[in-house]
């Protein structure tokens, strides 16, 4: 019964950790109704009136979630100068609020708000702080009289959320670190799991199956850019931050490359890494394996294993069973028991191998245990290979861009634009009502947050709007439930408090419901609740996104298209430097820093398509444009996974014998460099006379042209495939982007 207990515990804690990386969600949450509770706690104790403790959980709130820096220290000392930012935003607004010049200094606060990102985590914290508090006093009607009680309330809404964030619910840079590494295992588990489905799908079941192997492909890679993120601040020292960066990233590959076998066993011919990034994309002509074949049975009961090596503590690392396990998983990568199958069918299970391979690799750098009297002679090749791998790991810097300057500063543009936006805002706010007004001026705000270009605040602004709608919905009927019960009324509003932070990163239609719910049971304790308030938010809303988008579109505008483009620029620039140092290296040439490189193309891509999210979103008009934009992603990202997969082994050279230099390659990966630039030069100027060359394959162009020289050299054949995928990919890009495709050379 304790087994079972434990079981179920921990497979809840797997599911958990899969489903928010790091609980970085889960502890917003509880840090921030943590703070709410405790300020409550506290000024109801002291005998506030409802209108001061309304004040008081916008505050504590406000103070929470406004500190984005991940070292304690510095999150000590931005809360420390967020309280008297906070003091002396309320003294305006309290002065200022029934003056001509409120409304100039409000404009002039959210210019100086906006500006202050450009100096980082703590600038933006301390603007966010100034912007919200004024906001605040208008909310409950500051006046200079009630000053110093309202002194007294922020102050114990910040110490409040200075006790939770460093006392009840604290986090380290290390604690996240740890808690994104079991994300990383439970997500690789699930997508074990999926690959387990697409292997037993049958004909009308394969669609679906593709699509979660697809799911568990994305969630594991942005559970590794999250880990990336987090490697510098929560680990010991430099050297330990590359090891486990190197191991993340060999699971990662040895996954996604698992479940392309997989794909490539059930088709009749090789599959396209395309398919696997694509949503959509049709599923290769192929038919549902044996289900009694001894292959497929041996192969469903080796992924099994593999995912229960996954699940496996790091701590429990020992037993005999466990070793049998890994030793049979990794006795594939020496051919060793093979089963008799078709070539594609045996190449799965040399993937699994290379999978439990990175497993272990995984395990111990995080500190497993090394009991290897159970070792196979594989077992401890793979030792061998992954301790050399890690002697010969070496830190290495890294040239900073130059800024951009003046109006070119995505700081100065976007706080012009919110400053000229609000100055729209408040006056159209000012014609619906003369005491709601700055409910637009928020919403014009918040689209600003997070974008860069004016198709990101429309379609921001649009989320906001119908998050607005249905919570105004919520609201009236809580607002029906709770009358004028305080506390009932508290505890709903912490309830939608979590929620919002909750589903913040999720959905951010989801995360404006929720605001406007608990905004409904806090106008019922302000006995300011009707109808007719909650049916003027939604018009403020939709003016303030209206504001927003002009400014945004008329004031220093970053359109969609331009944006886009220049992300594509970065994306095949950061492209071509991982594949060409990778080509270096795989040629005899000196050791880079490639794993960072290959990061630095993943953070790209990740903008990238961040960016294209107003082309893709469903409700567009534009269907071919949005087809064209999911397919150029789909093909940067089957690129980004044969260029970290070349780099990947790049890094191999020094500790596998099987793995060595050939300068042929440098000669063949030339063309894809020079395509690459091709194509990067059309996308910063169509006029560019650039085109796309096409010719023999890759391994074509290794042919020695001395007689008896063997034809690959000591290149394997991945390096091959990898290159020849690559080729296709880039090329694949000319058509979409309208490059120009050379005819073959003869």
């Amino acid at each position: 019964m304790r087994a079972a207990v434990g079981s179920v515990r921990a497979r809840l804690r797997d599911l958990v950790a899969a489903n928010d990386p790091g609980l970085l969600r889960l502890a917003a949450g509880l840090r921030t109704v943590g703070a709410i509770a405790l300020t409550l706690a506290v000024l109801g104790l002291l005998g506030t009136d409802v209108r001061h403790l309304v004040a008081g959980a916008i505050a504590a709130m406000v103070s929470t979630f406004a500190i984005r820096e991940k070292q304690r220290s510095q999150q000590a000392v931005t809360l420390a100068l967020g309280l008297p930012v906070a003091l002396a935003s309320l003294t305006l607004a309290a002065v200022l609020n029934s003056r001509v010049g409120g409304d100039v200094v409000f404009v002039a606060l959210i210019f100086c708000a906006v500006y202050a990102r450009r100096f980082g985590d703590r600038g933006t914290a301390l603007g966010l702080i100034g912007f919200q508090v004024y906001f605040l006093s208008l909310f409950v009607g500051a006046t200079v009289s009630a000053l110093p009680q309202l002194y007294g309330v922020v102050a114990v809404a910040f110490a409040s959320s200075a006790l939770v964030r460093f006392a009840l619910v604290p986090e380290t840079p290390a604690g996240i670190l740890a808690r994104l590494r079991e994300a990383f295992r439970a997500r690789l588990a699930q997508l074990v799991t999926a690959q387990l489905e697409l292997l037993d799908a049958g004909p009308e079941e394969i669609d679906g199956a593709l699509a979660h192997v697809r799911d568990g492909t994305a969630r594991l890679h942005e559970t590794a850019m999250m880990i990336q993120g987090r490697l510098e601040d929560g680990t010991d020292d430099e050297a330990m931050a590359r090891l486990v960066q190197r191991r993340i990233a060999d699971a990662e590959i040895a996954a996604e490359r698992l479940g392309l076998l997989l794909l490539t066993a059930r088709s009749a011919e090789r599959a396209d890494t395309l398919t696997l990034h694509l949503p959509g994309a049709p599923v290769p002509e192929g038919g549902l394996l044996p289900v009694r074949e001894e292959a497929t049975t041996t192969l469903r009961r080796d992924l099994e294993a593999l995912r229960m090596l996954v699940l496996r503590p790091v701590s429990a690392d020992t037993g005999a069973g466990l070793a049998q396990v890994r030793n049979r998983l990794l006795g594939y990568r020496d051919e060793e028991n093979l089963p008799k199958a078709s070539p594609a069918v045996q190449d799965v299970f040399r993937g699994v191998g290379e999978a439990a391979r990175a497993v272990l690799g995984l395990r111990i750098a995080l500190g497993g245990a090394r009991d290897e009297s159970d070792d196979s002679p594989s077992t401890a090749r793979s030792r061998e290979e992954l301790d050399a791998e890690d002697a010969a790991i070496d830190a290495g810097e890294e040239a900073a861009e130059a800024p951009a300057s003046g109006w070119q500063r995505p700081t100065t543009r976007a706080a012009v634009q919110v400053a000229v936006g609000s100055s729209l805002a408040i006056v159209g706010g000012e014609f619906l009502s003369a005491q709601r007004w700055y409910w637009a001026v928020l919403t014009c705000w918040i689209v600003f947050i997070n974008t860069a270009s004016t198709g990101e605040i429309l379609v921001k602004g649009y989320r906001r709007l119908l998050g607005t709608v249905l919570g105004v919905v919520a609201g009236l009927l809580l607002a029906g439930l709770v009358g004028h019960h305080t506390w009932t009324a508290f505890g709903l509003v912490l309830l939608c408090v979590f929620a919002m932070f909750y589903t913040a990163p999720l959905s951010y239609t989801l995360m404006s419901f929720f605001v406007t719910a608990a905004l409904g049971v806090l106008y019922t304790l302000l006995h300011t609740y009707s109808l007719s308030v909650l049916v003027l938010r939604v018009e403020e809303t939709a003016l303030g996104a209206a504001c927003g988008i002009i400014a945004a579109a008329f004031v220093l505008p970053v359109h969609t298209d331009r944006r886009t483009n220049d992300l594509l620029g970065t994306v095949l620039d950061r492209l071509a430097e991982v594949t060409e140092a990778a080509i270096d290296q795989l040629s005899g040439g000196p050791p880079d820093d490639l794993l960072d490189r290959a990061r630095d193309l993943d953070q790209a891509l990740a903008d990238l398509r961040a960016a294209t999210q107003p082309l893709t979103h469903p409700v567009t008009p534009l269907r071919t444009r949005r087809n064209t934009a999911r397919y150029v992603v789909a093909l940067l990202e089957t690129c980004a996974y044969h260029a970290r997969s070349l780099a990947a082994m790049a890094e191999l050279l020094p500790t596998h014998p099987s793995i060595a230099a050939d300068p042929r390659l440098r000669r063949a990966g030339q063309r894809i460099l020079d395509n690459i630039a091709a194509i990067a030069a059309r996308a910063a100027d169509e006029r560019a006379a650039a085109q796309v060359e096409t010719g023999a394959s890759i391994a074509a162009l290794l042919e020695s042209e001395l007689p008896g020289v063997s034809r690959y050299g000591r290149i394997t054949d991945r390096v091959l495939r990898h290159l020849q995928r690559l080729d296709e990919a880039v090329v694949g890009l000319a058509r979409p982007l309208k490059v120009p495709v050379a005819a073959p050379k003869r």
